[in-house]
Parts: structure tokens; C-alpha cells; sequence
């Protein structure tokens, strides 16, 4: 069904948002530099957007968290819906189905699209009506799409208890000829085709390894002032928001075991998925008498100020200061942090998330690995690691030449380019 290469000129991104600093928002604008530098424009249609506003076609009802949008997530989800859907529900789901039909129409038609992009809105059901529209308008136009999934809702137990199987059947993800699928792990890969029959390629989260990252300029510089810390002690970076499946209690367990005077840096808040693990961890640090510090109202995807004046820094600003980076998620769809690590040259503790056991391990990447919970192994592997400059340097140069063979850039265009022939 996919139309030639060569008549491909205008490629259209939807989801329910692209800002800030996500995954998806992420990988998205690594996928339109590769497509724009091999010579296709790139346009975007969500709820939420920080692209070029010429290129960009807002949808307010395709955000996730737009009021009524969140109103029927919390009505389709959960152990009090029974399995049973009322019809009222299904009429609103289905009402706002068709506006947002009409307004993908209506992008597709303003900026000419020849192949549409799906990201993450065909994969997992935090806005149902938007996966139904999406699957009705390639049903109905024969559009070429490329349905890129990074986390499906059989991976999330909250997804298991619904009322809307029917939906989720059609649309997450649907089986039409005009999409080619696209996972980023082999476990996605072997799931998806389990439970529906759907081929798909494996095309990983990538760095761009062939461009390593500039020195910290003037504006980063005081970093670690700003941050608090004192000229003897350590930056422990925690990149992740705080939830539950990030296992945030091994990065304190092992900065309490270290005995080297240190700081925890958390560097995203809790997010959409409530508070209460957030203050379980703050509770915890305090416990065990870690010195944490929660700096998401001081990081962003972009540099600027808080309303008090005070610097707002990138990630990125904020991985050149880290000696060393805690990840211990139990779940994790791919695990950009991982990449991120790997692209600063930092050395790095990881739990073995099935995503690092099955498909970045065996390519020859080395961490501190832990299974659960912070042992003294674990413990003694990063206390000489952040001791020996020697040793350090061997794991993060090793790391770095993994990357650029198997996460960079190239390895992405490669891959797309082979999806449209």
C-alpha cells in the first residue's frame, strides 16, 4: 500500500501532544531531523505543541489530559467499571471521534500530507476518541501511515480492567494494509504479533552519537551552585520523572551505602500518575538520611527563568555535571536515560528491565547491574567507579563506540528508509 519514495513529500506527525521533554515528543523530533535532512517537511497535528507553529495543526481534543478527554479515560478504566460501558459514554467517545475526524481531514488537506506518522496514538489508550479517528481516517483514505508504538496498554496493569475491549481491539493498534508498524524492542515485537498477528519492524530509540555533545557553555557553568552543592560532593542524577516503576528507593539505597558525601538529583516531578509515590520517596530519603533534592521546577526542555528568577536549565545542561546516573526502573518501554547516559559519557547503574536484558546488554554495554535491590556489589562497583578515573573512562569510551554502531542517527535513517520502499 505504501506509495513510491519518490512521491513522498509532505510528512504529517500526530499525537496527543509534542512539547517538552516525554519520549515520544523526543524520538518524534529525532525521526523529522532524519526525514527532513534526507529532504521530506515534517508537520504536526496534537493537543499540545511546541513546533514550528507554520507546520503545526492544534487539536485541543487530542491531548490526553483536556478535561473531557480525561473524563472518559477515568470512566473506561479501572476495577468500578465491570467490564460494562453505558451508552452515553459511547456516545460521547463517538461524538468526539468525528470532530476529531474532521480535523485530521482538514490537516491532511491544509499541509498536503502524503504519509502520516502515528506516535504513540495508535499504541496506547489515553485518548480513545483520537485512536478511533486516526484508524477511520487511514481506513477510509488508504493514507500510507507509519504507526510508531513505544509502550502498548497490555504492558500497564492499570489498561487491564475496562469497558471499551471493543475499542481497544479496533484501534490499539489497528490491523489495516495502509500501516506499516514500527516497535522499539524485540519484546514489543514477539508481544505485538502474539496477541494480534501484526508484523512490525524493530527500530530502536536512538542519540545522535555521530555529534557528541558540546561542552557546558557559560550559561551551565554554575550548575552545580545553582543546584546547591558543595565543591567536594557528588551529583548523582536520577533523569526520570517520579513514579513507582522508576524504583527511585534503589538510587537512594545506594547513595546511603556509598559512604562518599553525595547528592541525589531527581530531575522530572511525578507527572499525570498522581503524587503519592513522590511523597513516599521524599519520606524515604529523609529516612535514610540521603540529601535529595527534586529540581523539576529548575529543568525544561528549554532555558529561561521560574517566575522567582531563578535559571532554568535543560537535562542536558544538567548531565555534564553528573558523576554518575541511577536507573533502576523495573519497566521501561526502551530506556532513553540509558542513551542519555551513554551519549554523556557517564557511567551508569541500571535494574534489569527486560528492554536492557534482551536487547541492549548483549550488544556489549556495560553498567553497574543490580536485580531488584541495591547490593554490595552493586555498591562497590560504583564507588570504584567514581574513584578510578582510569576505570571510569574505559566503561563510558566502550559505551559510547556501542552507541554510535547501534543507537545512532544512521542506524535510524537506515531503518526508515527501508520502511518506504
Amino acid at each position: 500500500m505504501f506509495i513510491p519514495f519518490d512521491k513522498i513529500h509532505h510528512i504529517g506527525f500526530i499525537s496527543t501532544r509534542f512539547a517538552g521533554t516525554d519520549g515520544v515528543s523526543l524520538e518524534t523530533g529525532k525521526w523529522a531531523r532524519v526525514f527532513e535532512k534526507v529532504r521530506f517537511q515534517c508537520f504536526y497535528f496534537a493537543g499540545e505543541l511546541d513546533r514550528d507553529p507554520a507546520r503545526s495543526f492544534r487539536a485541543p481534543k487530542a491531548h490526553f489530559m483536556e478535561p473531557e478527554i480525561r473524563t472518559i479515560f477515568t470512566a473506561a478504566f479501572g476495577p468500578h467499571t465491570n467490564g460494562v460501558r453505558n451508552r452515553q459514554l459511547t456516545t460521547r467517545i463517538l461524538e468526539i471521534k468525528e470532530h476529531l475526524k474532521d480535523q485530521l481531514y482538514d490537516f491532511i488537506a491544509k499541509f498536503k500530507i502524503d504519509l502520516l506518522v502515528s506516535e504513540n496514538a495508535l499504541t496506547i489508550p489515553l485518548n480513545i476518541p483520537l485512536g478511533l479517528a486516526i484508524t477511520e481516517v487511514i481506513a477510509e483514505t488508504g493514507l500510507p501511515t507509519i504507526a510508531h508504538h513505544h509502550d502498548f496498554f497490555w504492558e500497564r496493569q492499570q489498561f487491564k480492567s475496562n469497558s471499551v475491549w471493543d475499542y481497544l481491539n479496533m484501534a490499539f493498534p489497528p490491523h489495516l494494509p495502509a500501516i506499516r508498524h514500527v516497535v522499539i524492542s524485540s519484546s514489543a515485537d514477539n508481544q505485538l504479533g502474539l496477541r494480534t498477528g501484526i508484523s512490525a519492524a524493530l527500530i530502536p530509540n536512538v542519540m545522535d552519537f555521530s555529534n557528541p555533545p558540546p561542552p557546558p557553555d557559560s550559561y551551565a557553568g554554575d550548575v552545580r551552585q545553582a543546584l546547591g552543592l558543595e565543591p567536594d560532593e557528588l551529583l548523582i542524577l536520577q533523569p526520570t520523572r517520579v513514579v513507582k516503576r522508576k524504583g527511585i528507593e534503589n538510587a537512594i539505597d545506594l547513595v546511603s551505602q556509598l559512604g562518599i558525601k553525595a547528592r541525589l538529583v531527581i530531575s522530572h516531578a511525578s507527572g499525570d500518575e498522581g503524587h503519592d509515590y513522590e511523597q513516599r520517596i521524599i519520606a524515604y530519603a529523609q529516612r535514610m538520611q540521603v540529601n535529595t533534592l527534586f529540581v523539576s521546577d529548575i529543568i525544561n526542555d528549554r532555558r529561561g527563568k521560574t517566575p522567582d528568577g531563578r535559571k532554568i536549565y535543560t537535562l542536558y545542561d544538567i548531565y555534564h555535571h553528573a558523576d554518575f546516573i541511577t536507573y533502576p526502573s523495573t519497566i521501561e518501554g526502551f530506556g532513553n536515560a540509558f542513551l542519555e547516559a551513554v551519549y554523556f559519557r557517564k557511567p551508569i547503574l541500571v535494574n534489569r528491565y527486560s528492554i536492557y536484558t534482551f536487547d541492549i546488554k548483549p550488544k556489549g554495554f556495560t553498567a553497574v547491574e543490580i536485580d531488584g535491590y541495591i547490593t554490595d556489589e552493586a555498591v562497590d562497583q560504583t564507588r570504584a567507579l567514581l574513584q578510578d578515573a582510569l576505570l571510569r573512562k574505559r566503561m563510558v569510551e566502550t559505551n559510547y563506540a556501542l552507541g554510535q554502531k547501534f543507537y545512532s542517527y544512521e542506524v535510524l535513517q537506515d531503518k526508515l528508509m527501508n520502511l518506504m520502499v
